[in-house]
This record gives C-alpha cells, sequence and structure tokens, in this order.
C-alpha cells in the first residue's frame, strides 16, 4: 500500500503519545487501542496526526479541508458522551465525502439496539434468547412466557457497561430491582434477555461485500468465585487486576465440532448481512448447553488493540497486526470504489 495521510479520530482523553513511558498500567490499558493503531500505522510508513474531538464537529472539518487525509481512520464510539451519537460520526465522515474506517452508518444503528437487531434476526430464523424491554419510567412487568434467570442490560451501552454479577436474575423481585438500577445509573431503557448457560464466544469479522470469518475465539475464566457464573460482567471486560485474579483469558475455541464450527461462521456472515455490517465487526455468541449458538449481539468497530480478541483471533489465522490495520485501512479506501478490497 502506497503511504497514505490518515486522521486518527479519537476522544479528547485518548490521544496516543509517542511512548508509553511513564503511564501507569491504567492509564496504558485506557488508550491501548488509540496507541496500538497510531504506532502500526506509522509502521507501516503511514503519516499520523490524532484528532481528539468530543463535543464539536468543527475540527474534524477543518482537518479534512486544511490537511485533505487520504482516509479517517475512526475510533471515536460516542459524541457528547452519548453511545447513540457514535454513528452520527459516520454520517458526517460520509457527509465529507472522506473514506473512513469501520462500520456504514446505518450498521450502525442496526446494532446499536440490541432488541431491534433481535427482532431482525428472529425474522430471518437466527437463534437468539428470548427478551423483554423495558423503558425508563414504566412499570417492570415479565411477560409471563419469559423464564428465569435473566440477565438484565442496556438496550444501548456497550463493553458491557452495567453487567455484574447481579444481572442475572432469577425472581420478579430482583429484575425490577436490575432494571431500576440501568434506568438510574446508564439513563438507558433496559434489556432482559434469556440467560444462556454456556460458552461465550466471539467471531470476528473483516471485509465490505466478501466477508472473511476470523477464527472462533472463546472468553474463559479459570478462577471464577464461588457461585459466580461465566460471562463478561464490567469488570471482566475493564479490569486488567480483575481479569488476572480470576483467571480471565481468551482464546481459539477448542473442541467445537467442524460441522459446528462452520455453522457459527455462516450464521455470522448472515447476521453481518441482515444488520448491513461491514468494516471490521465481532459477533458474540453463547454457545448453549444444547449445542446451539443463540445471538447475544453484534459490535462494529470493536476495540482493535493488539491484545484484544479481534486482533489476536486475526493474529491467530497468520494476519499480523500492522497488516490487519492496513487491511482495516484498505476496506475504508475500497468502499469508496477507489481501490479493491
Amino acid at each position: 500500500m502506497r503511504k497514505l495521510r490518515v486522521l486518527l479520530l479519537c476522544h479528547p482523553d485518548a490521544i496516543p503519545p509517542d511512548s508509553l513511558e511513564g503511564l501507569s498500567q491504567k492509564q496504558a490499558y485506557d488508550i491501548k487501542s488509540e496507541y496500538d493503531v497510531a504506532a502500526a500505522l506509522r509502521e507501516c510508513g503511514h503519516e499520523v496526526r490524532p484528532l481528539g474531538v468530543q463535543y464539536d464537529l468543527k475540527p474534524i472539518r477543518d482537518e479534512i479541508e486544511n490537511w485533505r487525509p487520504d482516509v479517517v481512520f475512526n475510533l471515536l464510539i460516542e459524541f457528547h458522551g452519548e453511545a447513540v451519537y457514535g454513528q452520527n460520526i459516520a454520517s458526517f465522515l460520509e457527509l465529507m465525502r472522506v473514506p473512513y474506517t469501520g462500520c456504514n452508518p446505518r450498521g450502525l444503528v442496526l446494532a446499536q439496539g440490541k432488541d431491534l437487531s433481535k427482532k431482525l434476526l428472529k425474522y430471518h430464523r437466527i437463534p437468539s434468547p428470548a427478551f423483554a424491554v423495558f423503558p425508563i419510567a414504566r412499570k417492570v412487568r415479565r411477560p409471563a412466557k419469559l423464564p428465569f434467570p435473566l440477565i438484565v442490560k442496556s438496550t444501548i451501552e456497550d463493553a458491557s457497561m452495567g453487567i455484574s454479577q447481579a444481572s442475572v436474575v432469577d425472581s420478579d423481585e430482583k429484575l425490577v430491582e436490575r432494571v431500576h438500577f440501568i434506568h438510574e445509573h446508564l439513563g438507558t431503557a433496559a434489556i432482559a434477555e434469556e440467560y444462556i448457560d454456556g460458552r461465550e464466544l466471539y467471531v470476528g469479522v473483516l471485509g465490505n461485500e466478501r466477508l472473511k470469518v476470523l477464527p472462533i475465539w472463546e472468553l474463559k475464566f479459570e478462577r471464577l468465585a464461588p457461585g459466580a457464573l461465566p460471562i463478561a460482567t464490567e469488570r471482566v471486560k475493564r479490569s486488567p487486576r480483575y481479569q488476572e485474579e480470576r483467571g480471565v483469558v481468551d482464546g481459539p475455541a477448542l473442541d467445537l465440532a467442524p460441522e459446528l464450527a462452520r455453522r457459527i461462521s455462516d450464521i455470522t456472515k448472515r447476521i453481518c448481512r441482515v444488520l448491513e455490517l461491514d468494516g471490521y465487526v465481532r459477533i458474540d455468541f453463547r454457545l448453549g448447553r444444547d449445542g446451539v449458538p443463540y445471538f447475544i449481539e453484534a459490535n462494529p468497530n470493536p476495540e482493535v488493540a493488539q491484545a484484544e480478541e479481534f486482533a489476536r483471533s486475526a493474529l491467530h489465522d497468520g494476519i499480523a497486526y500492522p497488516d490487519l490495520i492496513n487491511r482495516i485501512v484498505s476496506l475504508a479506501i475500497a468502499r469508496t470504489g477507489a481501490e479493491e478490497e
């Protein structure tokens, strides 16, 4: 690939430094994607200009018009502190007619709502847990056909925000309590879905029209506390110390029958096409004790740090990290018709 001018969009607090020297473990962890992406782009010979934005679109427009980047590497997952505004950044970049990495705005909208994505996929006969949505300021009434145990989450937040061991409930009283927790602490509607006892599987995808499914990855829990359930809580996702204490590791999903692995791969591609996802995506499943892979959620533009599941799965497939970042950039440019995928 030729040398490119790459505008790296991120949160102002996550502008990557030239070096991680002198940063605490937490400080380095919080900017891992931004730092790794910038370093990989420079390793590939590209010119990188980070830009931190949060409340104003004008700096983006100014950089695009004045610096004229070849592509924008979009690591913004929120705006004004709201996850639902993430798709508006992609829409703005489309209006500016500049190639950008990650998913298109329509795919971001369809995947953002856990309830909407499940409704669409249920229509296409893709297995997913039964669920109910509880809007803010409405009485919490569980449908009679929705059995316990249930896991309660935000309908729109990602990165396991608001999820803890207490999110899995087995009574109407606990359901009401947890729904109110989501309403009060996250300010969003809550979704309660059947808790699937089984394995936590992640499947990465690269591509626009032609989709490449990466090796199936599994989140494993080696030292759970007594009585704890194997779920991806907020602490599991965000706390390196907790991950180390509880033996939270990820790696290739072992002991999957070839037929089951093919089925999961085929379902993953169907999900991407139904939800109109492109660029780079991660689809999350729970593999139930009944052998059924249940769709949990779609994650367009997932964490792409070198140590995260997506990049590790790509490496397992023979794609080195700099090559992965270059491929994501190539997909952005290909979507404009300027180059082949």
